[in-house]
């Protein structure tokens, strides 16, 4: 397992690279206010969609949420893209016996209320725009083992162009406080505000 690694002129840069780059490529990021509780860590749940999830909802966290950020990304993309570690990311290899050791790491950033951790349940990429989000089992031991140190916020993205040349994100986010001890009953809890927040997208009217 890859850990993340502390550098605070690597992370400084890059923090503004990410900035710059968002603002490069997009016309505007929108999103809603919630309130996040201070003394509660953060799981924040997302679609997969493509290759910018993870900057996107870093950035969020930096205009929103304001906690330490943490990802959970496949090995490989680690491996491969070496500046990912020092914004907060950790790896996974699914399938295997390291996969438990990231899932009790997982677990164990979520017993500190300043921390974020950015998990994607699909745990692969799929369409901006599909009906169902998938759930991988794994993210049930991290809901046992940090059970009530953490307030989960849900995050549904998407991207349109519209009539402009640069497409626009669109963030859709919310906090839930109730209980959920099972994966089983976060997934439709996830769904409803994923086709709600999707309900919303496609009636924009440009």
């Amino acid at each position: 397992m890859i850990y993340p690694k502390k550098n605070k002129l690597i992370t400084g840069f890059f923090h503004r690279y990410i900035g710059y780059i968002i603002s490069r490529n997009f016309k505007a990021f929108n999103f809603n206010e919630v309130s996040i509780d201070a003394n509660k860590s953060v799981l924040l749940l997302a679609n997969h969609f493509g290759w910018w999830d993870g900057f996107l909802l870093y950035w969020l966290n930096h205009l929103l949420i304001k906690k330490k950020f943490h990802i959970m990304i496949l090995e490989d993309t680690v491996r491969k893209v070496f500046f990912l570690k020092y914004m907060g990311a950790f790896s996974v290899v699914k399938n295997s016996r390291s996969m438990l050791e990231s899932l009790q790491f997982t677990a164990e950033l979520l017993n500190d209320p300043s921390n974020l951790v950015l998990v994607f349940p699909q745990a692969r990429l799929y369409s901006n725009f599909i009906d169902d989000i998938h759930f991988e089992r794994g993210l049930g031991r991290v809901i046992k083992q940090a059970a009530g140190k953490f307030q989960y916020v849900f995050a549904a993205t998407f991207i349109e162009y519209f009539s402009h040349k640069k497409p626009s994100v669109n963030v859709y986010v919310q906090r839930h406080d109730e209980g959920i001890d099972h994966v089983d009953d976060l997934k439709p809890v996830f769904q409803q505000h994923y086709q709600q927040a999707k309900a919303q997208q496609t009636q924009i009217i440009v």
